[in-house]
């Protein structure tokens, strides 16, 4: 809008990337506004309008064309280059507005799918296994001091979420169940047993059993054995939104085959 100047590091910035430049050691280029260089190609344009080759046949004829001639062609190079010029620094423009926008519309996008998927999640929690919920607070807090002991005791809560998860959606019994070939014990203590029988019972997509059953076995050793090793909190708050998701998707799971 207003202009560059030769003092100001992003006004060079911009010389080079608009093109402005006409000898960068004088430093002389086009160093106006962009309404300056729209007025200087309507200038030239209309000078350029004007311009007729002299239809004389005297001595002087042959200087005269020559001037004309000259005149004509400075004036349709600084027409292309101050153009050029325009075209860059509109481009740059639509770049940063196009960027703006555009992450803009996708943050925008993001939270609105993890807001209905949270109140989704939120909603069978509640139906399920409501105890979970009270936890939670407590993981977002402790990660939120992000000092080692508190990422150790919200990994810690996080195991303890999983455990109650599978308390809930499938009660601790004497009962086995054969999946894939193997006899799974579905007593107290094995609780990612009873989640993946849980979810063999709701799903008859080989892959995603398998994907659920390898995204658990990972979480649930990451929770466990990070509270005695180290975890960033960066890491923490990935863990505990992964367990998040874990249990929508889980509890997402069609309903109609026979509950245990």
């Amino acid at each position: 809008m207003g202009g560059y100047n030769s003092s100001d590091a992003i006004s060079l910035k911009y010389m080079y990337k608009t093109g402005r430049w006409l000898d960068h050691e004088k430093k002389t280029g086009y160093w106006g506004p962009l309404a300056q260089q729209e007025a200087l190609i309507a200038a030239e344009k209309a000078k350029l309008a004007v311009l007729r080759t002299p239809d004389s046949s005297s001595n002087y004829a042959a200087i005269a064309i020559g001037n004309v001639t000259k005149a004509m062609e400075q004036a349709a190079n600084t027409i292309t280059r101050v153009s050029g010029i325009r075209t860059k620094v509109l481009s740059l423009l639509h770049q940063f507005v196009s960027e703006v926008y555009y992450e803009q519309e996708f943050e925008a996008l993001t939270e609105s799918i993890f807001e209905r998927y949270q109140t989704d999640v939120d909603s069978l929690v509640v139906a399920n296994c409501k105890d979970i919920l009270e936890k939670i607070p407590a993981v977002m807090d402790r990660l939120a001091d992000g000092n080692e002991e508190s990422v150790a005791q919200a990994l810690t809560t996080c195991r303890r979420i999983i455990e109650a998860f599978a308390d809930s959606i499938y009660p601790p019994s004497q009962e086995t169940v054969e999946i894939g070939g193997n006899t799974l014990k579905l007593d107290g203590s094995k609780h990612q047993n009873r989640i993946n029988a849980y979810v063999h019972a709701r799903t008859d997509s080989h892959s995603r059993k398998q994907r659920i059953r390898q995204n658990l076995a990972n979480l649930f050793d990451r929770v466990s054995t990070g509270v005695h090793t180290d975890v960033t909190p960066e890491e923490a708050r990935a863990l505990f939104l992964n367990t998040y998701l874990f249990l929508g998707e889980v509890l997402h799971l069609p309903s109609n085959a026979p509950k245990p």
